[in-house]
């Protein structure tokens, strides 16, 4: 008779190891070698500074004109339309990874977010849009003496 060293760290991590595969398995099924991506979602850089937020969107391939900006109820959405471009019928892709569509990105302002000097910029496929703060909420430094 043999004797067989048991290791319990490596059982689980066998375990753990199969376990992933078949969860990647399940929710990879039809999908191919890799994941696709099946509408439009812009990223967004959301920053707070000393009077402002600023929300920094990527946009390539839209225009100016594609994009529409609206408050409303302390809402600040962002939306618009990836517009597909006409290819010819006879093109032949190998693979094809650029995504079209509809999008919308909606924000809750903060109480002190001055609403009526939003601003917004859009350049070279990046949408900047400032939203200053009210006056009287931005903190001023007091300096507190130690006694």
């Amino acid at each position: 008779m043999s004797l067989i060293r048991w290791t319990p760290n490596n059982t689980l991590a066998n375990f753990h190891r199969e376990f992933d595969q078949l969860f990647d398995t399940f929710f990879a099924s039809g999908r191919g070698e890799e994941t696709s991506l099946s509408s439009f979602v812009p990223t967004v850089d959301i920053e707070e500074k000393d009077k402002e937020f600023s929300v920094i969107v990527e946009l390539p391939g839209l225009r100016k004109e594609d994009i529409s900006i609206n408050i409303k109820d302390k809402m600040l959405s962002i939306s618009g339309e990836k517009k597909q471009e006409k290819t010819e019928k006879s093109a032949n892709y190998l693979r094809s990874e650029r995504v079209f569509g509809k999008f919308q990105r909606s924000f809750r302002l903060m109480d002190y977010a001055d609403e009526a000097n939003i601003s917004a910029e859009f350049s070279d496929g990046v949408l900047s849009v400032s939203i200053p703060k009210l006056k009287e909420s931005i903190a001023k430094q007091l300096e507190i003496k130690v006694k």
